[in-house]
């Protein structure tokens, strides 16, 4: 049997119109191949995310390696804008297109071309476990999680993990995902009492407010960064009334920050301080605010070590290029993993990920299956 080529498989994935949450053929496709070449399959489906895990080898062997990666995609956009069909995989001057070239259908298709042919040329003393949800790019309540949850009841166990997201920047090799930001998104209403702009002692203008909290809290420095982080951020990413009387001061009006933090706070106490923040500005202005928060993700950080050190090696025997190991970027499902067992990250360029004409070089796939199979073969020598 030839070895699986990956960019045949990525190509075979675009023509896949998975758009988060429809499956689209892709986990299908994925889920005939594994199990063609000797990986039990299961499908973990919860609500309606689509999720596979395929297992080649003992079931809890206590050298387990994983990888985890997504085939679900974002939306297109304005299709008018793309110059190739969006699910067509056409290959133009080396460059394959497609949504999902990048993020990430090519790196599930390296890991699991080098995982298949790995298995297949050295049966390892041990087991490797592939992790595929149908949910990362949504609320990925669902997917990994799921995952997750169907290998805590069933008792299987990876080892360690290696998420497949592109993590470089620029070039291929340059960096790899030792942790990541937690994120926490605050939606605030505030409410004050309406009336003539002509006459605003009658009223509770709740914009005055408003701006006087965004102020504050656009302009506190959460800290200096840690050892592995940088500074944490915060972003006032809107601030919405719809008013549209210029003679009328609002009732009410509303704002959301976003909040990507490091490992110096956790989600509970960014929430302290931003509840404290807005009962501040309810004595101070007379108003009433409310909160609503969401913690998408913890931050986290896998030491560097044994993992970390494999894996920057393995790139670096394949591209020449020694790989910074980095958390920053946003949020990826290596914030679920890190709670099952040791995570990184590794994949290709980034570039292009969510845009109009999304793509990637043909080479970058190739040689991101052979990183996948040098880790492989390094694991279990």
């Amino acid at each position: 049997m030839p070895p699986i080529d990956p960019v045949a498989l990525t190509a075979d994935l675009i023509r896949c119109p998975s758009v988060t949450p429809v499956e689209g053929g892709a986990l299908v496709l994925l889920e005939t191949l594994l199990q063609g070449a000797g990986f039990d399959c299961a499908r973990v489906d919860r609500g309606e995310t689509a999720n596979l895990i395929a297992r080649w080898g003992q079931k809890g062997h206590p050298r387990s390696f994983g990888f985890n990666g997504h085939t679900d995609v974002v939306p297109v956009g304005d299709a008018a804008a793309w110059t190739v069909d969006p699910f067509g995989a056409e290959i133009k001057d080396g460059v394959l297109y497609g949504r999902g070239a990048t993020d990430m259908k090519s790196g599930v298709a390296a890991f699991a071309a080098a995982a298949i042919d790995f298995v297949r040329d050295t049966p390892p003393d041990g087991a490797v476990i592939l992790t595929i949800t149908g949910d990362e790019e949504g609320d990925a309540t669902d997917g990994t999680v799921a995952l997750l949850d169907y290998m805590a009841k069933h008792d299987e166990q990876m080892s360690v993990c290696l998420v497949g997201e592109p993590t470089c920047p620029n070039h291929m090799g340059e960096m790899m995902k030792i942790g990541r930001r937690g994120s926490l998104t605050c939606w605030f209403t505030v409410t004050g009492v309406q009336g003539h702009a002509a006459y605003p002692h009658r009223a509770n203008n709740p914009l005055n407010a408003m701006v006087r909290l965004m102020d504050r809290l656009a302009g506190y420095e959460l800290d200096q960064g840690s050892d592995h982080f940088d500074a944490s951020t915060l972003a006032v990413v809107t601030i919405d009334t719809g008013n549209p009387a210029t003679n009328v001061i609002p009732s009410q009006t509303h704002a959301t920050v976003n909040i990507r933090f490091n490992d110096l706070h956790s989600g509970a106490s960014l929430s302290e301080w931003l509840q404290s923040e807005a009962d501040k500005i309810t004595a101070e202005f007379g108003v009433q605010t409310e909160l609503k928060i969401k913690i998408s993700g913890e931050s986290f950080i896998t030491p560097p070590g044994a993992l970390s050190d494999m894996v920057a090696q393995a790139v670096e025997a394949e591209t020449g290029v020694v790989p910074e190991l980095s958390t920053t970027g946003g949020t990826s499902d290596a914030r679920f993993v890190k709670s099952h067992c040791p995570v990184v990250e590794f994949g290709l360029v980034g570039k292009t990920m969510h845009q109009v004409d999304e793509c990637i070089e043909v080479a970058q796939i190739e040689q991101l299956k052979s990183i996948y199979g040098r880790i492989l073969r390094d694991y279990f020598a």
